[in-house]
């Protein structure tokens, strides 16, 4: 029989063939430059790169944590021990790696402080699933486990939790101390703790029993054009500019303000008018520094002079003073009668170490605003996670089938916050750790963790180390769920184009023979 070219193929098969061949432009589909991972191998890889992660900011916890130096795409330096700060400075491809560094962020966006225990305590989460991988054990019993596992954690902690009285100055001051003994901020942490617990009661908002902390914004946005043919006309819109601005001055000065904020420019014509009116003006107000303002001194910000009002002059300020300091000159408004805003003037010595406060005591803030919409606090110094881990582990005896151990896996883990404060401070984790998980099995020992700055063990409650609930919540929910993302994950595809293809898709290939 005689051979031809032409293969011998079904006619719905030589159909699909050159369908696909028209919508590719006659070129066939291709395949190599996509890289796929599944299984095991994928598993194993988002764990090794989850502990990597943990690896890195594992030293930045505790009152003797380590400091590290960043350099910023842009040349900065970045000098600090905060998570959420380092792991937003860092270049990482794997996948698995990027969601540990949104945890972080999501950590510090929810609740201001716990950045490092959520990344590390993660980390540990995903590093004891990864035995019972390699005995094969399926993922979803391992993730079943798991989130019994949370929801046990949650109730333990409202259970060992105690209320606070946030009227108490005394107190609130001990918990934000917490916060920031373990900052670059603690040499100072008497007046950064004052600063802040004064900064969140005054821009402390209760309406209808509920308690906000926000500002409100006001903005509105005119646009109009004109257009000159004449000389004529340009002496006219002089003339009309002229008065539409003696106009503006004279329904401002008709209210008898002392002072006046604007987010525009002045000119020199209005500044003459209010100076005759003995008006003082400060111009090119940022947006938000304006909203501030108002809220303090009991104003409202209007968008156009013709419908200001009495009642909109704001009459709660006491003094208006300008001061140098330094070598730049410094607007106050003080002595308000019931302000709702604030600042916050910080002096430094670099840029890097004011960038480095003024973290610090943004998580101070944060921590004071969770202690007054949730008064409840735990101990700290890692004593609530061996507490946590001790009624997990008694818990796990309980349970039947292969579930039990990752449950009690999870026990295990939380035992690696007090494990990495005893290795911070330089002692021995082994002994400390033995003597704690002991302490812990006697009744009453509950407040009993680790002294951030000896490696010893200490009664948290008497040194006054206290944590809010709601942060210790969130860390344990988030660090939890990620490690239970992670798992599920089994199959890692990621495309990329070849060096050298065409970018309008290549031109029509030629079948060969």
């Amino acid at each position: 029989m005689k051979r031809t070219g032409v293969p011998l193929l079904p006619p719905n098969v030589c159909h699909v063939k050159s369908n696909i061949c028209k919508g590719l432009g006659s070129r066939p589909p291709s395949i190599h430059n996509i890289k796929r991972e599944s299984g095991r191998k994928v598993q194993l890889g988002n764990i090794t790169a989850a502990k990597t992660i943990a690896d890195i900011i594992r030293t930045c916890l505790g009152p003797r944590a380590m400091m590290k130096m960043l350099l910023d795409p842009m040349g900065g330096i970045v000098m600090t021990n905060d998570g959420n700060a380092i792991l937003r400075e860092i270049q990482v491809q794997h996948p698995a790696a990027k969601s540990m560094i949104e945890i972080s962020r999501t950590q510090d966006e929810e609740v201001g402080d716990g950045t490092t225990s959520v990344i590390i305590l993660a980390g540990e989460m995903l590093s004891v699933a990864e035995q019972f991988l390699e005995q094969q054990m399926h993922p979803t019993v391992v993730i079943s486990a798991y989130r019994q596992a949370l929801d046990d954690m949650l109730n333990i902690l409202k259970d060992v939790s105690t209320s606070v009285d946030v009227n108490n100055r005394d107190m609130m001051l001990k918990i934000i101390n917490s916060a920031i003994n373990t900052k670059a901020l603690s040499r100072w942490s008497t007046m950064a703790c004052n600063i802040a617990l004064d900064a969140v009661r005054t821009v402390e908002l209760e309406e209808n029993g509920r308690k906000e902390i926000d500002i409100k914004k006001y903005a509105k946005v005119e646009k109009t054009d004109i257009e000159i043919t004449r000389e004529e006309d340009f002496a006219r819109i002089l003339q009309m500019e002229e008065e539409y601005i003696q106009q503006i001055c004279e329904d401002i000065i008709r209210l008898k303000p002392d002072l006046i904020f604007t987010e525009k420019g002045i000119s020199d014509l209005a500044q003459h008018y209010l100076m005759k009116a003995n008006i003082t003006a400060i111009r090119r107000v940022r947006k938000t520094d304006n909203n501030r303002i108002a809220r303090s001194c009991g104003a409202r910000i209007a968008s156009r002079t013709d419908e200001l009002r009495e009642e909109d002059v704001g009459t709660g300020a006491g003094l208006f003073e300008v001061k140098k300091i330094g070598d730049e000159y410094f607007t106050f408004v003080t002595e308000c009668k019931d302000p709702k805003a604030c600042t916050i003037l910080l002096r430094g010595a670099s840029k890097e170490i004011l960038a480095e406060v003024e973290r610090n005591l943004q998580d101070a803030m944060q921590v004071c605003r969770n202690v007054l919409l949730d008064p409840h606090l735990l101990p700290g110094g890692g004593a609530v996670e061996m507490e946590v881990s001790h009624r997990l582990t008694e818990r796990s005896r309980a349970l039947t089938g292969v579930e039990q151990w990752p449950y009690r896996a999870v026990a295990q883990a939380l035992e690696v916050i007090p494990r990495t404060l005893i290795q911070n401070c330089g002692a021995s984790a082994i002994r400390v750790l033995t003597s704690l998980r002991a302490k812990h099995t006697q009744e009453g020992n509950s407040s009993w963790g680790i002294n951030g700055e000896t490696g010893t063990l200490a009664d948290m409650e008497q040194l006054g180390i206290l944590e809010p609930l709601a942060v210790k919540a969130q860390t344990y929910k988030t660090a939890v769920e990620t490690a239970i993302l992670l798992l599920r994950i089994d199959d890692i595809v990621s495309g990329h184009k070849k060096k050298g293809e065409d970018q309008a898709g290549g031109a029509p290939m030629e079948d060969k023979e």
